[in-house]
Formats: structure tokens, sequence, C-alpha cells
């Protein structure tokens, strides 16, 4: 079988969107590494702290439907341009003496800017790449979230611990300012884009058929659970490992990159081994939907065994690699929603994806946070809480196995667009 080849400078874009999602996710986690001199200074509850985090998500997942169908019609490059604009300037407010409703304020305004984020990256992406080689590029993108957090922590950690936490807002404002100007330079729109004989070729199919296809159930299931252990991570860790076990500052921020380096391990290996058995003849079925569901359910069985051991090394061990263990479904579900999606409607789906499993970040830090509130001792509350973290991803990597199917997705949704319609 002979394959398209990637255009010229295909790998310089996938670069400078690694970087995107890096500055993306270094964004998200300032939060939750800053959390427990946040709730100092400001004395916040467990729950309002809850609250503040899921502020981030308030207007996420509208913004990214908005934006998914703009993207439809406007270059990527210049949506991508505005996004980051949108994040550098909402960090700076926080720079100087800050109230509880301001703090949320930047945080929703930061949210609405950065939901639709992988979605619009990953739809520029695949203007580059043709189908078959889309997962190691996805994963490589995916993976600006592990090493913004990586690579953030300990610079944001250092300045939190030896100025203030609110300097460390500032600094994303420069940095997300930085990438704003090298993507003004170098950023480009791919060239594999959808032309009329494409379309002829590749007619649009119902949204109310492809919102209500099993894989794109399966998809949104599966990365919910997912992303209700990653918005955890982004909120809770770092006040779990300094509020729940004892921890200083500085020792909790080099061990909140622990999971971040664990699921970057685990989510460029689904990218290789994903495209390894593609190309010895494996379905999408199996390279993808399986690859991307198991470690779900693995993982949730992990955390589930979290408050039955002692020891905060190996409660931290055990945290890490289930949570870690979810970054494989992020690696696979939008390559497959890419294998049946018309082109002209791809941007739309991928993002209205993206806005059903983030939902999960408005709920998983708030339901944290009000379980431990009402814990007999906040440790209890933790354990409580991963529990029910726990319970959610084998739920969702259940129903992964069940209903991703996308080998045989386009041509049933095809066969559907094709019957006539009475409507």
């Amino acid at each position: 079988m002979t394959t398209q080849p990637a255009p010229e400078g295909a790998w310089k874009i996938t670069f400078l969107l690694f970087l995107f999602m890096l500055v993306n996710f270094a964004d998200k986690i300032v939060v939750g590494l800053a959390g427990a001199p946040i709730m100092d200074e400001l004395k916040l509850s467990p729950e309002q702290f809850g609250f503040l985090g899921s502020s981030f998500f308030f207007l996420f997942s509208a913004s990214a439907i908005i934006v998914g169908f703009i993207v439809n019609r406007i270059d990527t490059r210049w949506v991508l341009l505005a996004m980051a604009l949108v994040w550098a300037l909402a960090q700076f407010p926080m720079v100087g003496t800050v109230s509880f409703t301001t703090l949320v304020i930047c945080r929703v305004i930061l949210g609405a800017g950065e939901g639709p984020a992988f979605a619009v990256a990953v739809h520029a992406l695949y203007k580059w790449f043709p189908d078959e080689k889309r997962t190691l590029p996805t994963a490589i993108i995916s993976q600006g979230s592990a090493f913004g957090v990586i690579l953030a922590v300990p610079a944001l950690n250092w300045i939190i611990v030896n100025h203030s936490w609110h300097y460390a807002f500032g600094a994303l404002g420069v940095v997300g300012l930085m990438w704003v100007a090298a993507w003004l330079v170098m950023g480009k729109e791919g060239p594999l884009v959808q032309t009329v004989a494409m379309a002829a070729a590749d007619p649009r199919v119902r949204y109310f058929q492809l919102l209500t296809s099993r894989t794109f159930i399966g998809c949104c299931a599966a990365t919910f659970g997912a992303y209700w252990a990653l918005s955890l991570g982004l909120t809770w860790f770092t006040p779990f490992i300094v509020k729940g076990l004892g921890f200083s500052q500085q020792d909790a921020g080099w061990v909140s990159v622990l999971p971040w380096v664990f699921g970057a391990v685990i989510v460029l290996l689904t990218g290789w081994i994903s495209q390894v058995m593609l190309a010895r003849g494996f379905t999408t079925r199996g390279a993808r939907g399986v690859l991307g569901s198991v470690p779900l359910i693995v993982g949730g069985v992990i955390l589930a065994a979290l408050p039955y051991v002692d020891g905060a090394g190996l409660q931290i061990a055990l945290l890490v690699v289930g949570s870690g263990l979810c970054g494989s479904i992020y690696v696979v579900c939008p390559p497959m929603l890419g294998e049946f999606t018309p082109v002209q409607q791809r941007g739309a789906v991928i993002a209205i994806y993206t806005a059903i499993y983030t939902l999960a970040g408005i709920l998983a830090p708030f339901v944290m946070g009000s379980v431990i509130q009402r814990a007999a001792v906040p440790l209890d509350g933790y354990m409580t809480g991963f529990t029910i973290n726990a319970v959610v991803m084998v739920a969702s990597g259940l129903l992964g196995l069940l209903l991703l199917w996308p080998n045989t997705e386009r041509a049933r949704l095809l066969a559907q667009a094709a019957q006539p319609k009475f409507a």
C-alpha cells in the first residue's frame, strides 16, 4: 500500500503546535501548583478552592463548540493566534493584589480561550498529515500537555517559593506572548484541505448522525473518565501532597511532575504502538479503540487500591501510575473521529467531542473539594475523591471497549446519508 507523504514543513508546524499545547497546560496547572498558598492568602475553604478549579471550565465547552464551527470557515492559523493572545492577557491581572472574585473571572476567561485549543490544534495538524500518519503527530502535540507541566512546574514552583504565586501567573503571560510572536512569523495553514473534488467524493453527513454514532459516543464517554482524572491532577494533586501527605511546597513541586512524566511515556508509546499495529494490518478498532480503552480500566483498578495501602511513597506511586495510564485515550480518539467525519465537518465534530468530555473538568474539582470539606479529616476526603475517580475511569473504559468501532463507522454513516430524507 502506498501512502501519501506529509508536505514539507509538517514537522515544524507539529513542533509549534506542541509548544502551543505546552503553554496551554502550563496555564492550567498553575492554580493547582499554587493551591496551598492561594488558599492560605485568600482564606479559602476546600469547597471554594474546588469551585475555583471548576471555574476554568465554565465556558470551556461552549467556547470549544463555537470555535469548532468557526474553524470550518476561517483558517486555523488566525484562530490559534487569537486564542493564544487571550491566554496571555488573562494572566496579567493576577500579578497584583487580587480578590477571589477576580481570580475566578480571569480563570473563566482563560478557560474560554483554552477550551478549543486541542481540537483546533488537531484540526490544523490534520491539514499537514494524511490519515495513516496522524497518530504519532497527534501523540506529539498532546504531549505538549505533559511537557508543559514537566517544564513549567519546577520553574513556576521556584517563583512561588522564592517570590510569590502572583508572579507565576505573570511569567505565564510573558511566555504566552512569546508563542504568539513565534506563530505570527512561522505559522502556516496546511495544504491538505478540502477541494471541490474531495468534497464530491466525501459528502456531508448530518451532524445528528455523526454525533449519535457509537464511536463518537464512545470517544466522549472514554475521554470523560480520563479528563476527570486529569482535572483532579491539575487542581488537587499538589494540595493533596502538601495538605494531605504533609510535604513542603518546595518538595511538592518536584513530586507534582511525576504523573506527567509517566503520562508522557504512556502517550508516546501509545502513538508509536498504534502506528506499528496499523502498519501490520490491525484494524483501527484494535489499534485505536482497544488500545485506548484498556489502560483506562487498568488505571481505574490501580486507583481503587489507593485507600488500602500505607505509606506516602506507595500512595503517590499508585496515583501516578493509575492516573497516568489515562493518556492513551487522548492519542487515539481524534484520529478515530477523523476516520469517518467528512473533512469540512471535522473541526466542529472534534470540538464538540472536546466540549463534551471536558465537562468532567467542571464536576471533578468541585466534587473533590466538597468531599474533602465534609470528611472527618482531609486525608479521608482525598481518598474518597480518588475512589470516585477510579469508578468513573473503569466505567468510561468499559464504555470505550463496547462502543469504539471506527473501522466500520464510515461506511455505515455514508449509507445512512445516502438514504432518502423525509425531514
